[in-house]
């Protein structure tokens, strides 16, 4: 397996992204009733996404205070986060769902959010050395 030595930049790109899907996760499922006729989402919806963020944020916060990490699972958080913008978007595009004014400032304001702190974990990624992969016996 490869490993690299994550570099600062990526580990600070990686914290961000915990911190954000934290805050989010929190805001969403424990502000779901109240936020549900703003935004024009069902409850369920957005505690459901919530949910979903907070494992996410506790993953992300793990890799971000190790140095050395594997490089798939760099590339899976930006996979992750690729996919999250790509669904934002077809949220709104699908029908699924009536959301107010702002509700679609809400989508593309988050969805903006994960592409800035995606592109800055691919920067971080690229200034990460790779390493010897260690033989497990």
């Amino acid at each position: 397996m490869a490993f690299i030595q994550s570099s600062r930049f990526l580990r600070n790109a990686l914290a961000l992204d915990a911190a954000a899907c934290a805050g989010t996760g929190l805001l969403l499922s424990l502000g779901a009733g109240a936020l549900s006729s703003h935004l024009g989402f069902p409850a369920e919806f957005l505690r459901g996404a919530g949910l979903l963020l907070l494992p996410c944020a506790a993953a992300l916060a793990f890799f971000a205070s190790r140095v050395r990490l594997p490089r798939l699972a760099v590339y899976a958080v930006i996979g992750v986060n690729i996919l999250w913008v790509a669904d934002s978007v077809l949220i709104l595009v699908a029908g699924w769902f009536a959301p107010t004014t702002l509700g679609i400032a809400f989508v593309l304001a988050q969805a903006a959010a994960v592409a800035v702190v995606t592109e800055l974990e691919v920067i971080g990624l690229k200034k990460s050395v790779s390493t010897e992969a260690e033989a497990v016996i």
